[in-house]
């Protein structure tokens, strides 16, 4: 069993020519200049994705003897060496890391156009292989081609499964009337099961997140023990691994041998939190040894939320037992996802996996825009106007509770003048719904590395913006700032309506500084409008400034050298 979480995806660009090189060294991955075929041959089965920058005939006639598998084989792309398109040759869907995907982030990057050509993509049908928590077992090829054509395909979801939008709306509710999908049954069928479902043609299993596993053992159980006992436990129920979830244990089990050769996300409780379970058959013995008297059960249900029911209960071993329960509905989460400054390259790899494997999008419209690339059919997607933040929040914290993985998108990173604080201070108004916050680049790192090294030092990040913070307050913080001679940067400097602020922080600024300090004001940074203006805080123009802009200005150690701002760390140079 090995369902933990997948390394970093490996690709290998490879080269021919020296324009494919110069094109390859702007892309974030390991490079191989020359032997193209011999290079694809060698790495054939030891990387996730190859990029190939060669004519689309070249690439056909290596790769082809050496396709088996399409669930295995690398994702491939293809960039022609004019850089005019990135080509998603074979592995489009792929699990993991898919060229249709490649292709797009290549294409961003490069300013390339992508081609993708997969069937499901081109006519905006639900690919159901790579619906997000879910894994699809059966005749995919075939209910694919059924619905390409338009065919009636019947939907049946006997756990109620929350489900994306877009699969609803191109399925049909199914009156199939068996449990399982025996062989005589003929009817194009995708059901929503954890259970061990006979593959037939014509009919398609999509299994979701929702088992969970407990794990109970003795001090020294052996790595195997735990393992044993759970591929017996699932043939036996006909439940299907790959709905398999989370494993649940106690504290001080989680890191034993027993739980961790599982190779599964492991979730672990206290004996305490345990305590709290009431389950059907506690032990006076675990009690006695750990202060609870259910480990494997307790674990299971506590693991699996509100609702959850157990459906195979402890299940003995000669050192380890294994309950099983059923989740009433998915985990949801919030994901508050920073873009970074506004360009592709600049946004990281976890900001686009997160994005991708979201069931919902949320975020001002101008952001949503930003990350289009990264958006399929499958996924709801919700832009609102600016100043509709703390709607937005709830929203996002709403969605998660009731079982939906949301990405809440915002510019430069969550944390800073962003997203990330709102969604924590409503989160408990929605039982606290899982948050992760996904970093990105801010503004002030972006302009700064514009500029040269502004804040190479310390320095401060300061708001001129009034909406939230009275103004007499921002003014405190800066004639602080002023004394304590530091580097700053200004967020949110002017507005069409807010036009005195910026002037009034220069001012303040001037009492303790010369009017030779540099100040650099980057508009729209790495974006394609990007405008750098240089100047001293003496000269300083607010009306240069608008709110696509950010205003850094240097300490009095500061200085100008060769057009980059300078502020020295203190080394002996």
């Amino acid at each position: 069993m090995n369902k933990s979480a997948k390394p970093e995806q490996s690709v290998l660009s490879i080269s021919v020519t020296q324009a494919g090189a110069g094109l390859a060294q702007q892309l974030p991955f390991a490079h191989h200049h020359g032997d193209l075929g011999d290079t694809v041959r060698s790495r054939w089965s030891k990387v996730d994705g190859l990029v190939l920058f060669c004519a689309v005939g070249i690439a056909v006639r290596v790769i082809g003897p050496l396709l088996d598998d399409k669930t295995q084989d690398p994702a491939v792309v293809v960039v022609d060496e004019a850089s005019r398109f990135a080509v998603a040759l074979c592995g489009g869907h792929r699990k993991g890391l898919g060229a249709n995907d490649l292709a797009q982030q290549i294409s961003e990057l490069l300013d390339t156009t992508p081609v993708v050509s997969t069937a499901t993509d081109s006519a905006g049908i639900v690919a159901l292989d790579m619906l997000p928590g879910f894994t699809a077992r059966g005749d995919i090829s075939g209910l694919t081609r059924l619905m390409l054509d338009h065919q009636h395909v019947g939907l049946r979801n006997p756990l109620n499964w929350p489900l994306p939008q877009a699969l609803n709306d191109q399925l049909s509710p199914s009156t199939d009337p068996y449990s399982k999908l025996e062989p005589e049954a003929t009817q194009a069928l995708v059901t929503i099961s954890d259970q061990s479902l006979v593959e037939n043609a014509g009919h398609v299993a999509l299994h979701p997140p929702s088992l969970v596993v407990g794990i109970g053992a003795s001090t020294n159980a052996p790595a195997g023990a735990a393992a044993e006992i759970l591929q017996r436990v699932l043939a036996e129920n006909n439940l299907a691994e790959e709905s398999i979830a989370v494993i649940a244990t106690i504290d001080r089990r989680a890191l034993d041998p027993v739980v961790a050769s599982l190779d599964m996300t492991i979730r672990s409780f206290t004996a305490a939190e345990l305590n709290t379970v009431t389950v059907p058959n506690p032990s006076e013995v675990v009690q006695s040894e750990v202060g609870t008297d259910s480990v494997c059960e307790a674990a299971a249900l506590l693991a699996a939320g509100p609702g959850a029911t157990l459906i195979v209960e402890k299940t003995k071993g000669m050192t380890a037992t294994v309950a099983i329960a059923r989740r009433a509905r998915p985990e949801g989460e919030v994901l508050v996802v920073g873009l970074g400054p506004g360009h592709a390259k600049h946004r990281t790899p976890q900001a686009d996996a997160a994005i991708r494997h979201a069931d919902v999008v949320i975020g001002y419209s101008f952001y949503v825009d930003q990350c289009t690339s990264l958006l399929s059919s499958h996924q709801e997607v919700i832009p609102s106007p600016i100043g509709a933040e703390v709607d937005r929040c709830r929203q996002a914290a709403e969605m998660a509770a009731a079982g939906q993985r949301v990405a809440l998108v915002c510019s430069g990173d969550p944390g800073i003048f962003a997203m990330a604080t709102l969604v924590l201070e409503v989160a408990p108004d929605y039982g606290h719904p899982p948050i992760t916050v996904v970093p990105g680049v801010t503004a002030s790192l972006a302009a700064s590395s514009i500029l040269g090294a502004p804040l190479a030092h310390d320095h401060a990040l300061v708001s001129l913006s009034d909406l939230l913070t009275p103004w007499s307050l921002i003014e405190r913080r800066l004639r602080a700032l002023a004394e304590a001679d530091m580097a700053v940067a200004f967020y949110n400097p002017r507005s069409q309506r807010r036009i005195t602020q910026l002037q009034a922080a220069k001012d303040i600024l001037l009492t303790k500084r010369p009017v030779s300090t540099p100040v650099g004001i980057v508009v729209n940074a790495t974006r394609p409008e990007e405008r750098v203006i240089l100047t001293t805080l003496g000269q300083l123009d607010p009306a240069q400034v608008d709110m696509f802009s950010i205003v850094i200005v240097g300490s009095s150690t500061s200085s100008i050298s060769n057009g980059r701002i300078v502020t020295p760390r203190g080394y002996d140079a």
